[in-house]
């Protein structure tokens, strides 16, 4: 009898430490920091596809989005703060409010944004670039694909890269002028011309559906190894992108 008491003790110890464990994790989580996985080229040359980084949740206050499933009982936010031009920002998808997408946030709440030949206006003033050279991108596409890279230059003077194909993308490259409501923002992908973000269907994003702010990345890796080939996974990890910060 003895035995089994201590038995069953053991077995309810087990089980209080794992949900002990579990709700810890949820919790760090929910409130401070969630890992995310670059699935898509779109933020590219900033993010490839292949890295993880980490997004802070408390750096724009909490909305219900903050929590798993969308599921805490919290209408708009709270302990908000407003985001920056040129912040990495992760956010459901206005239209489904389940997917996750991550973008650079360019027009802020009464901006007049467009896109004209290619170029960017923000507030009807053109946004600077210089050009740094051709880019090739070799991994995780059929072929390689050849871009013209640019540092871009916002008008709070932060600077950032981007990559287009070309000025005279149809959808891409030529809009409307565009003014952001109040509690929305505007955002790009870094890939310009491989993007889809507020000049197409995502639209502008409500304040409510913000995640959090890019951090740093943790992991990186290239498709150059393979799952069943465990001899090449050191060669394709990205050394120097391990805790690289974000900006």
């Amino acid at each position: 009898m003895q035995k089994e008491e201590k038995k069953k003790e053991g077995v309810l110890e087990t089980l209080k430490t794992i949900v002990y464990a579990v709700m810890i994790a949820l919790l760090i989580r929910s409130l401070f920091f969630e890992p995310f996985r670059i699935p898509s080229g779109s933020m590219y040359p900033t993010l490839e596809v292949g890295d993880y980084l980490f997004v802070s949740k408390y750096t724009y206050g909490y909305s219900k989005h903050s929590f798993p499933f969308s599921l805490a009982p919290i209408k708009g936010r709270i302990f908000a703060q407003k985001p920056q031009r040129g912040d990495i920002v992760v956010f459901k998808y206005p239209k489904d409010n389940r997917t996750d997408f991550i973008k650079r946030v360019i027009g802020l709440p009464g901006d007049t944004v467009q896109i004209s030949r290619g170029r960017l206006y923000i507030n009807d003033t053109l946004v600077e670039r210089q050009s740094v050279g051709p880019y090739i991108l070799k991994e995780y596409v059929v072929r390689p694909e050849k871009y013209e890279e640019y540092v871009e230059v916002l008008p709070e003077g932060l600077t950032h890269h981007i990559l287009e194909i070309s000025d005279y993308e149809n959808k891409v490259d030529n809009t409307v002028k565009m003014v952001v409501p109040e509690g929305h923002y505007f955002v790009m992908g870094d890939n310009r011309d491989r993007s889809d973000d507020s000049r197409i269907h995502v639209g502008f994003v409500p304040e409510e559906n913000l995640i959090g702010k890019a951090r740093f990345l943790f992991f990186s890796h290239n498709d150059k190894g393979k799952w069943y080939k465990p001899w090449t996974w050191p060669k394709a990890i990205r050394y120097s992108k391990i805790f690289k910060t974000l900006h």
